[in-house]
């Protein structure tokens, strides 16, 4: 891609995503959206292959109709409250319609179908940004629209989320299809607690791009798509291997790793508002989640490649020094010891 036009194009995805976050009136927040959903399109379609406008297609579709929605849900609450001030939500209509236009936009279930198919049709860069990016508008709307909303809507949009993050990533052999489920059990759960401490929100969010960033920018580095193609990844690279053992289980949420933190901090928070049977249903879902994290694990060091693989592989992966890729894992497995200085910025 000419660079002068991918610049014009990073450059608007970022003017999207920050108007949507100063903005306070709800057509400049709209704008945002969708300066940001038309940014993307390009990305996704560059590759000139049908599966990409497949995707493309499937993406411009869905996230119009999650703005239509968003708008009507705008314009009924103006009607009504004679503001146009995004806080100002006292229409309960407006607001659960609103909830439901952003749980599209970020693909949350029920309204998930689009997400795994989408992700599946794109490169693994253009897939990291939907995956990370094109989540933090819509989150910057929910955390400050998060007391006008229904409360028994989100807790559960956010438990059935997990429960088809954990059962539909089970029989997925393609990567970026395992990443889409994995996606939508954390956004579940970030959801499933903004009401009650959006501070949680912030940190799960934070952690989810970190440690989805990191499997990744692994999964380019192995060039990998599919699970048995990264079986190789171990003869090719092992210190890369071990790294991504251990992002992808700080992704299924073991201790001592960083993604402990956010499922633990949720649960008791769960746990203080006697929704212990969202929390217990959301802990049971977490193990289905992990179990797919193993299996990838079990790929990536446990195994190693045939000899007769029909796919062209380079011996080695070249060395290089990519300096985001070393910080996204460091942070990605070490930040549980420093949870209470964490909960103190908080």
């Amino acid at each position: 891609m000419n660079p002068i036009v991918l610049t014009i194009i990073i450059s608007s995805l970022s003017l999207g995503t920050i108007l949507t976050f100063i903005g306070s009136h709800w057509l400049l927040v709209w704008m945002g959206l969708e300066i940001n959903t038309l940014a993307i399109i390009p990305l996704m379609i560059r590759q000139h292959h049908p599966r990409a406008v497949e995707a493309s297609t499937k993406y411009f579709i869905t996230q119009a109709t999650a703005s239509a929605l968003l708008l009507f849900a705008s314009v009924t609450n103006a009607w009504t409250s004679g503001e146009w001030s995004l806080i100002e939500m006292t229409n309960p209509t407006s607001a659960t319609l609103a909830t439901i236009a952003l749980a599209l936009k970020i693909g949350l279930a029920p309204l998930h179908f689009w997400l795994p198919e989408v992700l599946q049709g794109l490169d693994l860069t253009t897939g990291l940004i939907l995956s990370t990016w094109q989540k933090l508008a819509p989150f910057a709307i929910l955390l400050q629209l998060y007391p006008s909303l229904n409360s028994n809507l989100l807790v559960f949009l956010g438990v059935l989320s997990t429960m088809v993050g954990g059962w539909g990533g089970l029989n997925q052999t393609q990567l970026r299809k395992i990443l889409a489920y994995s996606s939508i059990a954390h956004l579940g759960w970030m959801i499933t607690i903004l009401h009650y401490s959006y501070n949680l929100t912030q940190l799960n969010l934070i952690l989810y791009i970190i440690m989805t960033s990191t499997t990744f920018l692994l999964f380019k580095t192995f060039n990998s798509t599919k699970i048995n193609s990264i079986s190789s990844s171990s003869s090719k690279s092992p210190l890369l291997s071990i790294i991504a053992l251990m992002t992808l289980l700080s992704l299924g949420g073991l201790p001592p790793l960083s993604g402990f933190m956010p499922k633990w901090l949720i649960l008791q928070e769960l746990t203080k508002q006697n929704l212990a049977i969202p929390a217990t249903i959301m802990a049971m879902m977490a193990l289905l989640s992990l179990f797919f994290y193993l299996r990838l694990c079990y790929a990536t060091t446990l195994t190693m490649t045939p000899n007769s693989i029909n796919m062209s592989t380079s011996w080695r992966t070249k060395l290089s020094h990519n300096l985001t890729l070393t910080t996204a894992a460091s942070l990605s497995i070490l930040l549980l010891p420093i949870t209470p200085a964490i909960l103190m910025l908080l």
